[in-house]
Parts: C-alpha cells; sequence; structure tokens
C-alpha cells in the first residue's frame, strides 16, 4: 500500500509541474499539495527524473526560488499533439480497456496502444505500469461458444452498412424463440454492452428497431441496395433499460427495506430514478424503463427488501418468481 502512494503521488507531482508550464512549481508547492515533507518530494522528483521524464529545475526565476518545469520539446515530435500528462494517461488507462476482453476490437486496440507506447522511454513505461495497481477493473463475463474466427468478419460487414446505409441481409439465431431466421435489416448502429456485442437495426417486416446479438448472427451479407433511416437513435445504447434492450420505457414504483436504503440511494441505477423517502426508513424509488428481463433481475435481487408497489402486472410476475424460487427450496433433491 505505502508503494501505492508513492506512484500516485508521483504521478500527481507530474501532472501538476505540466499544469502550471512555464510559470513551474516550486518544491514547497508541491509538499503542500501532498501533504508531505520537502524532502519526499525532492526523492520523488529524481525518481521521475530517473524514469526518464524530462522535468528540471529553473533557476531563472528573478525571486531566486527553484521551480520545476516540463521540457515541453523532448515530446514535439508527437503528431497528435498530446501533452505528457495525456500521453500517460492514456498509455495506463490500457487497463480499462480489459472490457473489451473478446471483442473484435481488442486487437485493434492492443496494436493502438503498442504504437503509443513507443513515444515513452522504457523507464518511463516501467513507471507506469505500476499504476494499474492502484486502479484496476473487472471485464464483464465473457460469452462461451462465440466464433471468433468468423465474427470481426461479421462486425466489419455490420460497420459498413452502417456507415454507408446499405441494407443487408442476416441469418440469426433467437434464444428466446430456439429458431434460425433470416432478416432484412437496416444497420443504425453496434452497441457494446455488458460483454457483448450488439446490433441494432430497423427490420422492415416489423415496421421497428430491434436488437441482435452479434454472436449469434451466423451469416450478414451486405445488399446493393441503401436505406433512409426513418428514426433517429438516442446517443446512448438502450437508454430505457438497466440492461439490454430497445422497448419503450413505463413508469416503475419499487420501495426499499431500510435495510438496503442506504445501499440504493448512494448510487444511479438509471438516468430517470427519483427517490423519496417513506416513513419507518423506506424509500420509494421511481423508474422510467422497460419492463424487460434486467429490470426484474434488478429487482429479485434484492430478495425481501425491494417490492413492486406499480406497475401491478409486474408486482404479480414478481411475487410468483419469489414464490417458485420458494418453491425450489421447500422439497430440496437429495444428492
Amino acid at each position: 500500500m505505502p508503494r501505492n502512494a508513492e506512484v500516485v503521488r508521483q504521478w500527481t507531482i507530474l501532472r501538476e509541474i505540466e499544469r502550471a508550464r512555464a510559470a513551474g512549481v516550486t518544491i514547497d508547492d508541491l509538499a503542500s499539495l501532498c501533504s508531505v515533507t520537502t524532502r519526499t518530494i525532492r526523492r520523488d522528483l529524481q525518481a521521475l527524473e530517473e524514469a526518464g521524464f524530462p522535468v528540471y529545475d529553473d533557476r531563472s526565476h528573478d525571486d531566486g526560488r527553484t521551480r520545476w518545469r516540463i521540457n515541453g520539446q523532448a515530446f514535439k515530435g508527437l503528431a497528435t499533439g498530446l501533452t505528457l500528462s495525456e500521453l500517460c494517461a492514456l498509455y495506463f488507462s490500457r487497463t480499462l480497456l480489459e472490457s473489451l476482453s473478446g471483442t473484435p476490437f481488442r486487437d485493434d486496440v492492443e496494436r493502438a496502444f503498442e504504437k503509443l507506447s513507443s513515444v515513452l522511454t522504457p523507464h518511463m513505461r516501467q513507471f507506469l505500469d505500476q499504476l494499474p495497481r492502484v486502479l484496476s477493473t473487472k471485464a464483464d463475463p465473457r460469452r462461451p461458444g462465440i466464433d471468433d474466427a468468423r465474427q470481426p468478419q461479421i462486425v466489419a460487414r455490420a460497420l459498413e452498412a452502417t456507415l454507408h446505409l446499405r441494407q443487408a441481409s442476416i441469418t440469426y439465431h433467437s434464444r428466446s424463440s430456439e429458431r434460425t431466421k433470416q432478416y432484412l435489416v437496416h444497420p443504425y448502429r453496434l452497441a457494446y454492452a455488458q460483454g457483448a456485442l450488439y446490433l441494432l437495426a430497423y427490420v422492415p417486416e416489423y415496421g421497428e428497431v430491434r436488437t441482435f446479438a452479434v454472436e449469434r448472427v451466423q451469416e450478414l451479407s451486405l445488399l446493393e441496395e441503401r436505406f433512409i433511416p426513418i428514426e433517429e437513435l438516442p446517443d446512448e445504447a438502450f437508454p430505457h433499460s438497466l440492461g439490454v434492450h430497445s422497448g419503450s420505457p413505463e413508469r416503475v414504483e419499487i420501495e426499499f427495506q431500510p435495510a438496503v436504503a442506504e445501499y440504493v440511494t448512494a448510487r444511479q441505477w438509471h438516468q430517470s430514478q427519483q427517490l423519496r423517502d417513506r416513513p419507518g426508513g423506506t424509500v420509494l424509488m421511481t423508474l422510467n424503463v422497460c419492463l424487460d428481463r434486467a429490470l426484474r433481475s434488478w429487482i429479485l435481487s434484492f430478495g425481501p427488501f425491494a417490492r413492486v408497489v406499480s406497475p401491478e402486472g409486474l408486482a404479480r410476475e414478481i411475487a410468483e418468481q419469489i414464490q417458485e424460487a420458494g418453491a425450489q427450496y421447500a422439497h430440496p433433491h437429495r444428492t
């Protein structure tokens, strides 16, 4: 843990020096910012210098005080025009992209970061490689059984259709009906959510936009015919769902018991949520969301501490599922 604090402090120092630009920063200012001694700051600056970061002390100011600056010329060949801290932040953020594991974009992202890292010195990379110890991510569960060899080609064609408004024919296996069907679609967008890639496409046969899991698209063929989008999709993917669904939203009211009230109110579960305290420490949450599997699973995850107030149909459905779950334990199977 102490080593983590040291790495974070040195990263803070690096950013502060760069933010100050030509004015520079004194050791006293850095010590005050980081709540450590000036001796500690001097050790940190030495460590940054040894790692290859172009920091240096500037004694040219009239007040006689030494200020630390960054030599901006060290990276002037970087065509992107990124600052040093932006460049380092991008390199560090590769740990956040673990969530893309299993998608066709993963290899491209890794190659991009290889090119990015070539701008940094080996010592800089060694220093930055310690930062993921401070901030780590957990990737979404990867869906088993995906044909990785075929998926990149399907995604490439879907992107082509989306960008150039080309109609497409897809062969799709539906989990809900357990049958395979061919669709004529107008691809609107690809969306990555909850560990999987989805194609949002208008289906003329149904007169609406539907969601197709790319992993279940067995074939996608581009057609010469173009299409004109008949509706504008919101910027956010699946805005009315707690999961992956494109249906119409409905008003939902859920009462949470005091045992989970603090946990529930400390998070924003959906942008439409409204909270109201009720007598006895309970909390009433109002949402405008789709009545989909994600919503039902989320409510059930709170067990006896959540009760659907409205709509009545959803309340009955949740009650029936809880009753069915209880029945599973009433007569346990012998092992």
